[in-house]
């Protein structure tokens, strides 16, 4: 069967430096072909050129088996090659209707039919299984509905072939499915779809082909049968996997962290929990269960009521700063629209959190310089160049710019919300060893994570939510799939009676509670 898109030689480079290198690739009607690799791989730069936005500096995109040359991402679209990117596409302002026909706007005579494009948004955003009105802007809408409605807005345009740009990074696991389904119909109907994800058991269900590459190379091409996890993800870093999370440790007895009676209006009620010196504490539960709103309480970006001790030292309510101060920080689960200064250098996000230590009438520049440094051997911050904006670092890079960042400030309690989230498998091993390297150093540390894996894999106890109230505490060897589960579903400790089946998906990730 004819590509209806292929790469051949394809070599791109950034002024003197090359990020591709000569790779083969191709798209067939009505296939998935999943290409996979570690962030700074080259992925983005090979999917931008295949959509246009990008051209090759070598080599040839083929359309339908003949050369073609795309003056911009507009002709590849003309052409029906519609790609769906990881950071969204969407203007803010405007409402959901309004995104979706940006650009190819229905018309009645001379003005606008916005009944129609309303009716048509409704039955696309229908398809997805996400009743969205499409008059609201797309400012007041959640990620998940936000990345919705960039996969409706491709589906609206009728595409040969759709690039997904890990499309569910921001989905949950409900949203996750129903994507899949639609997938699925796609490929039936004889779309062609490249469909990129660090979920590997994603990949793995939805991908008929799989291609990796690594370091801007194209190491292996298979049918995604033939491949196991493990496979795909020793191929993806080049070594083994096998000890992805490191040895837990003993922890400590001393309390340092003491939460109680917590309540952060319209999300979570009456929280009490305890943090231990050396400690990897985890947080599990649904999404929407309140445990982000509930790390937010208590170093004070949300409002709350209760109390908060350090050290046995009562914290001022509602005060960043003195948390900073009092040696708590908090990584958020956002790291571009929260945790970085997208458009700022390296050295001027790294130094942002600890600006008192390099400033004094002027930025001690030389210093910031040498922290970078040190920054980026400590946490191997891969940098095509020390002087590119943040924005231009591959999301695993950006986490590793933020984990710097925190702990220039020297903190003594680290919380992390959603750590690996859109990151590689290789980067995962990475961060999984730095968070255990900082409990060994007598540090204490909160992980929060919708993935079962990472959660009982790193952590030394985890308390469970559900519906913003704390439904209980597993430790030692109790700490599994089951028992998380069990309360996170609100069904108690394990010897209750479920109160109907209680699964988790392939990859782990906990299933949504029906809404209350």
């Amino acid at each position: 069967m004819t590509p209806v898109l292929a790469l051949s030689g394809v070599t791109r480079r950034f002024g003197p430096i090359a990020v591709l290198h000569g790779v083969d690739f191709d798209l067939r009607p009505g296939e998935v072909h999943a290409l996979i690799g570690e962030n700074g791989a080259g992925k983005s730069t090979m999917m931008k050129i295949m959509a246009g936005f990008l051209s090759p500096s070598e080599g040839t995109v083929m359309v339908d088996g003949a050369p073609a040359a795309f003056a911009d991402h507009r002709a590849a679209e003309d052409a029906g090659i519609v790609m769906i990117h990881q950071e969204f596409n969407l203007a803010a302002p405007l409402s959901v209707e309004e995104n979706i026909f940006l650009g190819r706007e229905m018309r009645r005579g001379p003005f606008l039919d916005r009944r129609a494009m309303q009716a048509e948004s409704r039955r696309l955003l229908e398809r997805l299984d996400c009743p969205l009105d499409p008059r609201r802007r797309i400012a007041d809408i959640s990620v998940p509905n936000r990345q919705m409605v960039e996969i409706a807005k491709a589906l609206g345009r009728s595409a040969r072939v759709l690039i997904m740009d890990e499309p569910t990074a921001v989905l949950t696991t409900r949203e996750t499915e129903t994507l899949l389904v639609q997938i699925d119909r796609l490929r039936a109907a004889g779309t062609a779809i490249l469909y990129t994800s660090h979920k590997l058991g994603e990949v793995k269900a939805i991908a008929d082909r799989v291609t990796v590459l690594r370091d801007g190379r194209k190491v292996l091409e298979a049918p995604a049968a033939d491949l196991t996890e493990d496979q795909m993800a020793e191929a993806m870093v080049g070594r083994d996997l096998t000890d992805l999370y490191p040895a837990k440790g003993p922890g400590g007895a001393d309390v340092v962290l003491s939460v109680s009676s917590l309540t952060v209006p319209g999300h979570v009620e009456d929280a009490s929990f305890t943090l231990k010196r050396g400690e990897v504490l985890g947080f599990a539960g649904l999404v929407g269960s309140g445990r982000t709103e509930l790390m937010e309480g208590v170093v004070g970006l949300r409002p709350s009521t209760g109390r908060v001790e350090i050290n046995g030292r009562a914290l001022k309510r509602g005060d960043v700063l003195a948390a900073r101060e009092a040696g708590l920080v908090y990584l958020t689960e956002d790291r571009k629209e929260k945790g970085l200064l997208l458009g700022k250098s390296l050295a001027e996000n790294l130094t942002l959190l600890a600006l008192d230590k390099f400033s004094g009438l002027t930025i001690d520049t030389k210093a910031e310089a040498t922290a970078l440094t040190d920054a980026i051997a400590e946490f191997d911050i891969r940098a095509k160049d020390r002087l590119m904006r943040a924005g231009n670092l591959s999301g695993g890079n950006q986490q590793k710019l933020l984990l710097a960042k925190t702990m220039l400030a020297e903190p003594d309690i680290v919380i992390i919300d959603e750590p690996t989230r859109g990151i590689d498998i290789g980067t995962k091993q990475q961060i999984y060893t730095f968070i255990r390297r900082l409990a060994d150093a007598g540090k204490s540390v909160i992980v929060i994570s919708s993935e079962m894996p990472e959660v009982i894999g790193l952590a030394d106890r985890v308390v469970v939510m559900q519906a913003g109230r704390i439904a209980g505490e597993v430790t030692g060897e109790a700490i599994g799939e089951a028992a998380i589960v069990r309360l996170a579903m609100g069904l108690g400790p394990a010897g209750g009676h479920p109160a109907g089946p209680v699964h988790t998906t392939k990859g782990g990730d906990l299933k949504e509670a029906p809404a209350p």
